[in-house]
């Protein structure tokens, strides 16, 4: 396939017909060139998946899809409280620099040439072969509106190809279609594509009838979220188009409800035709029921195991051809190549899982009173204690602070304590208000006696303290580090995808080659139960004959729960707002890291101020975290007690490099590049922006 894109790249600069509307010539490679044959086909379909706009591991969501060769490697640091960067590049997901609106249009021209053309052909090949090409036009230019729909709601949809009248340009726009008829349109190309693709896919990489159902079920949960939620936000979420009058964004109040349920029911059937056909199913080859060593580490290798059947669709990379970064900008400090500490997940995002100590409020307890400002810290011999009842999917997807990681503990310590004991909170305010009263200002590190040693920085200014004869660095040696983020900011690490056998001379810039999932059977045991609780609250009918909604939607999240080493639910999920968070909560833990929260958390529409209580998927209060439209998260930091030989935790605002996010009602939906605007007579504006 690699072979394929790299010739398609030089031969299709000649192509016309496909990339441009310039009149044909001679000297140009000709439609009778490449559709008239498997060969000539086998190149038209390596241009366009060379294009198709998925995020892996090269998408930055602040750059945005087009800038394909990016450099850092870090995953889940869009605001969404899974992790948690120091560079300008950990952003709230309200648009990215280069904006999705130009790029999908040539692709969609060329998907459109495809489909008009192919047919021309069709006694050239066999069914099968026919119907595959055409169905590969369908995807492709779903996913192209898809990506745009899910940016900016209503999109233009030139579903023929636009006759090139340079004299006329008016002639060559296509206006913004309603948010509705984007969706539907949407979910037409889907449809026509899962019936056109065979079961297989003809190479790897490419997609199949289930990778379409799949990206189908995704994109109708999304319609269906939105359409729903946007009317929970104050004033109704939706406008008109300036220009056209067009409704751009939202649905009208009489047409919300139904779409609802209609996408809603077409993310269900799409869901359950791949769970009944029985292709997928979740990776468990190392996974043994009760132990949490081997569920821990079938979880590690599902990642990396491209025979697993899990895999729905997946990217794949193979050095040194093709090759990214995650190794080199995410791995601990100690394999600093030539950066580090990339992807650092939140105590926000830890706390989702199970088998932590709580508080009464749900959030982790690390004193022996009821909040995290009474009683005195709990003592632990080693700080992996602490986790040693949590589900194993945790230690699969987060390094824990001193934990073993390619064969190595991660000594992970925010500083050291040589005052007396019972230890009383290091704080004695946790609130949002108090965010940047940070350890290196408290009395204890300032004051005389000092009591609290840390570490500005790994290599210059290490503070030490003797601890049985011998001179203990404050901070461990993967950090943190207060003045210098290379190191852990918020006392984790990511360790999924993360190759756990590389050495410190494998790694560096484009050495890494781990395959990203970009669809797997779990997303669709997941919206299967997400589209069931939802029609279930709706009030609308089973979908599919046989069914027991709930039924089905509690299995699958049981199942999923089963693998992860988690607690299995204990009754059947209800058609009430209960359920509904049981299964966002899932999604958020299952998913995290694979580029779905982000997209998640917009469509709930709960990143705003006034819905951010049910941002994580749970009942949580947004004051602990939050303050107006700004928000931020927090870190867990073991320190070690010289008087207990032990170690205590304390639970605080990020750090290192803190960063504070802000989300705005009008932010749901990306702004239209402005030039495009103004150029145009017909391309609208967002309203209200």
């Amino acid at each position: 396939m690699k072979k394929s894109i790299l010739f398609s790249l030089v031969c299709l600069l000649m192509i016309t017909s496909c990339v441009n509307m310039d009149l044909p010539s001679k000297n140009k490679i000709s439609d009778d060139d490449l559709m008239s044959t498997q060969s000539g086909m086998a190149i038209y379909m390596a241009r366009l998946y060379s294009l198709l706009p998925v995020e892996d591991f090269k998408y930055m969501a602040q750059w945005g899809i087009p800038r394909r060769s990016s450099w850092l490697g870090c995953l889940g640091i869009e605001g969404t409280g899974e992790a948690l960067t120091r560079d300008g590049i950990c952003t709230s997901f309200t648009g990215e620099e280069d904006s999705y609106w130009s790029e999908p249009l040539k692709l969609i021209r060329e998907a459109n040439h495809l489909i008009a053309t192919l047919p021309e052909y069709k006694d050239n090949y066999a069914e099968v072969s026919f119907n595959e090409y055409l169905g590969e036009g369908y995807f492709v230019r779903a996913m192209a509106f898809y990506q745009m729909a899910r940016r900016f709601g209503g999109i233009p949809l030139p579903l023929t190809e636009i006759e090139y009248t340079p004299d006329e340009p008016e002639k060559m726009e296509v206006p913004r279609s309603s948010e509705e008829d984007t969706w539907n349109q949407i979910l037409a190309d889907f449809t026509t594509a899962a019936e056109l693709l065979p079961q297989t896919a003809a190479k790897s990489g490419y997609a199949n009838k289930y990778v379409a159902l799949a990206y189908k079920a995704e994109a109708m949960l999304y319609a269906g979220c939105v359409a729903k939620y946007n009317e929970t936000v104050a004033g109704r979420l939706t406008g008109l188009g300036e220009k056209t009058g067009v409704r751009v964004i939202g649905f009208a109040s009489d047409r919300w409800q139904e779409a609802s349920i209609k996408y809603f029911t077409e993310a269900y059937k799409a869901a359950r035709e791949i769970m009944k056909d029985g292709k997928y199913s979740l990776y468990k080859a190392k996974w043994v029921a009760g132990d949490k060593e081997a569920i821990y580490q079938n979880m590690v290798d599902m990642f990396s195991d491209l025979s697993s059947p899990e895999n729905i669709f997946v990217r794949e990379y193979s050095y040194p051809s093709l090759t990214h970064g995650i190794d080199a900008y995410s791995s601990p400090y100690s394999w600093r190549a030539p950066l580090s500490a990339g992807t650092c997940p939140t105590l926000d995002f830890v706390e989702l899982f199970d088998g932590l100590p709580r508080y009464p409020d749900g959030t982790l307890k690390v004193t022996d009173g009821n909040t995290n400002t009474e009683g005195n810290y709990i003592l632990y011999d080693d700080p992996m204690d602490l986790f040693k009842d949590v589900e194993p999917r945790l230690r699969a997807y987060v390094i824990l602070p001193m934990d073993t990681f390619r064969n190595k503990e991660i000594e992970v310590r925010g500083g050291i304590y040589t005052g007396a004991l019972p230890i009383k909170p290091l704080h004695s305010d946790y609130s949002y208000q108090t965010a940047n009263v940070e350890y290196q200002h408290l009395e204890a590190y300032t004051g005389s006696p000092k009591t609290l040693y840390l570490s500005p920085n790994a290599l210059t200014s290490q503070e030490t303290v003797e601890v049985k004869g011998e001179q203990m660095t404050a901070a461990g040696y993967e950090g943190p580090f207060y003045s210098n983020g290379e190191a852990t900011i918020t006392g984790f690490y990511l360790r999924k995808y993360l190759d756990p056998n590389m050495k410190l001379e494998d790694i560096g810039e484009g050495k890494s080659d781990q395959p990203f999932i970009l669809m797997r059977y779990a997303d669709v045991l997941l919206a299967a139960a997400e589209a069931a609780v939802e029609l279930e609250l709706a009030g609308a009918p089973c979908p599919v004959d046989g069914d027991n909604m709930l039924q089905i939607a509690t299995d699958a999240i049981n199942d999923i729960r089963e693998r992860a080493g988690a607690e299995l639910l204990t009754s059947t999920l209800k058609g009430d707002i209960e359920s509904r968070n049981i299964v966002r909560k899932e999604r958020r833990k299952e998913l995290a890291f694979e580029h779905k929260s982000k997209w998640d958390i917009r469509r709930w529409r709960v990143i705003h101020e006034e819905g951010r209580d049910g941002f994580w998927g749970m009942e949580k209060d947004a004051s602990t975290y939050s303050s107006g439209i700004r928000f931020m998260f927090r870190g867990l930091y073991p320190f070690y007690s010289t008087e207990a030989d032990k170690y205590f935790f304390d639970a605080h605002f990020q750090w290192v490099a803190r960063k504070t996010f802000s989300y705005n009602v009008v932010d749901y939906y990306f702004e239209i590049p402005s030039g495009e605007v103004s150029k145009s007579k017909v391309i609208d504006q967002q309203p209200n922006r």
